[in-house]
């Protein structure tokens, strides 16, 4: 099951608070689908920035005038890393999310996926605990 892929691996608590019905259930497919959605409003949240995918992050992240960092953003090593996390939120709704919401979830691949995806998933919402909001508008 699910659970025995999770042993000895902690998924933060942003990811359960969205998708604990459906792992409980058994219910995979919808539990990553809510998960991230949840990674998206997170970020709503956090940023005060009502879009959705890739122009919220754009927005969020942006590097010359970012609403949220991760880091200083002071040298070109802590850009990047800066820049690297916004790719992967972004690559996050458009690998994971939107054919989600597009294909059947019969095409889907199942519980093998779902564990690597919410460990994703948990990693970012980690990342994002640590953001830091900035005095751009």
């Amino acid at each position: 099951t699910i659970r025995a892929k999770f042993h000895g691996r902690s998924i933060h608590p942003e990811v359960l608070k969205y998708c604990r019905v459906e792992l409980l259930q058994d219910n995979y497919f919808h539990a990553v689908f809510e998960a991230t959605k949840g990674l998206a409003q997170r970020i709503r949240e956090l940023s005060g920035i009502q879009a959705d995918g890739a122009a919220l992050i754009d927005r969020a992240f942006a590097i010359d005038r970012p609403i949220l960092a991760i880091n200083t953003l002071r040298t070109d090593t802590e850009k990047s890393e800066h820049k690297g996390f916004a790719a992967l939120l972004k690559g996050c709704f458009a690998a994971v999310r939107n054919p989600m919401a597009h294909e059947p979830k019969l095409l889907w691949d199942g519980e093998e996926d779902a564990a690597d995806y919410l460990s994703l998933i948990s990693l970012l919402h980690r990342k994002l605990d640590h953001c830091v909001r900035t005095n751009y508008p």
